[in-house]
């Protein structure tokens, strides 16, 4: 399972990047190299056969591109406009991963996306990250998820 779910959030980001952000030139890789000191981490929730949650970890300059991509404007730093739009982005993803899982007859829901901080102190039985490399800078997925009992 832990490897479905990876390959579906790692197919999902790929299409939405595609889709709305025209970025193409998409590869993967995993996330212990994943390095970035400001970043903005938005939590989806996930509740039904699974539960936890997929935490999207969107380095600064990564977020400032991907919203002068979708709304064509200038941002120099991270406001409550970008923190909405990144948020938006992680929701689609989530959303097309979702849709996906329920045709494999595994039925989950997402929650509103919120911005987080990592937190390491809860155990999942499933836990897998990866980075997902663009021409406009990494994002880094981290799953964690609990079979519902």
């Amino acid at each position: 399972m832990v490897n479905k779910l990876y390959r579906e959030f790692v197919d999902a980001t790929q299409k939405v990047f595609n889709l709305m952000l025209n970025i193409s030139d998409i590869s993967e890789h995993p996330s212990e190299v994943f390095k970035c000191d400001d970043e903005v981490d938005i939590c989806i929730g996930i509740v039904g056969d699974y539960h936890g949650k997929v935490i999207y970890r969107f380095p600064v300059s990564t977020s400032l591109h991907m919203v002068n991509i979708m709304s064509g404007m200038e941002f120099d730093s991270v406001d409550v406009f970008v923190a909405s739009a990144i948020s938006e982005i992680a929701n689609i993803i989530s959303g097309n991963v979702m849709t996906e899982l329920s045709a494999n007859e595994i039925n989950c829901d997402i929650l509103p996306p919120e911005q987080c901080k990592l937190d390491d102190s809860m155990e999942y039985e499933i836990k897998t990250s990866c980075c997902i490399c663009t021409t406009i800078g990494e994002i880094c997925l981290e799953i964690r998820l609990n079979r519902a009992s």
